[in-house]
């Protein structure tokens, strides 16, 4: 009699008739059928809303920032997204890509949490996560490549253009990575953007060995015949931005870094 009673003034309330008395049992009318579709999505939403509650009680975080330098392998950091997400669902993630000193104004600006920087600001604190190496690179039919291999010197390349990317820090900048600084400079924002015009015939440059094997792989780029400074190493460390207390959610995240490049050791090219 209760349910009934219940139900009765639900239908006042509604002005709609909700059940309908089949013999002995009370069936959902139409309207009734399609008001209980939405009512479960406001259950669900409403399950969802106490879920993140009871995560923000308990991890102090509703979002964590990170800064990628763009030398790591972004596979990587997705992979780890997806992962890091399906844990924490209701947990957003911002994903800066940055470029030398940004990496370090993120940082030092406290728009992160955590960053992925081939550099460790002064006070800061960090740890090596990986090694990557750089290879100097050309489109095959590049005239670089008429050279006999390890005849082709530094004064010759520096008569080409070099395709470099651009240090995305405004307030610390950090000069690095080009090596050489050619005369003929393209700059550009992003490293794939860099790597496409080399692929296109457009110029040379050293980049990352694991973001562009697939292009080596299809014969789209080609090592440089160099005498010297084929190639270069750049250490990678995880980065706090507040190592006295690192949230419980940040170093999560870290430690679920840590073993996605361990379980892609491929990517690490330790010497």
């Amino acid at each position: 009699s209760s349910v009934s009673y219940a139900v009765q003034n639900l239908e006042s309330e509604l002005g709609v008739r909700l059940f309908s008395l089949q013999g002995r049992k009370a069936v959902l009318t139409e309207q009734g059928k399609q008001l209980y579709a939405r009512a479960q999505v406001l259950v669900e939403d409403a399950d969802r809303i106490e879920q993140a509650a009871r995560q923000m009680a308990q991890t102090g975080l509703s979002e964590i920032g990170i800064a990628m330098d763009a030398i790591f392998p972004d596979w990587v950091m997705l992979e780890v997204m997806a992962k890091f997400n399906q844990r924490y669902p209701d947990v957003r993630v911002q994903l800066w890509e940055t470029v030398l000193g940004g990496t370090d104004e993120a940082l030092i600006e406290k728009r992160v949490n955590l960053a992925v920087s081939s550099n460790i600001p002064t006070g800061f604190l960090g740890k090596q996560l990986m090694r990557v190496r750089f290879v100097a690179v050309a489109h095959p039919d590049h005239v670089l490549h008429g050279f006999s291999d390890g005849s082709l010197d530094w004064s010759e390349l520096k008569k080409h253009r070099q395709l470099v990317v651009r240090d995305t820090g405004i307030k610390y900048k950090r000069d690095a990575r080009t090596w050489l600084r050619a005369e003929q400079r393209w700059t550009v924002s992003h490293i794939r953007t860099a790597i496409r015009a080399v692929c296109m015939g457009e110029g040379f440059g050293w980049y990352p060995e694991v973001i562009i094997r697939e292009d080596l792989e299809q014969g789209l780029l080609k090592p440089l015949p160099l005498k010297e400074g084929l190639e270069r190493f750049a250490d990678l460390h995880l980065v706090y931005a507040d190592g006295d207390s690192v949230p419980a959610l940040v170093k999560e995240f870290a430690d679920m870094l840590v073993l996605a490049v361990e379980q892609h050791r491929c990517c690490a090219n330790q010497e």
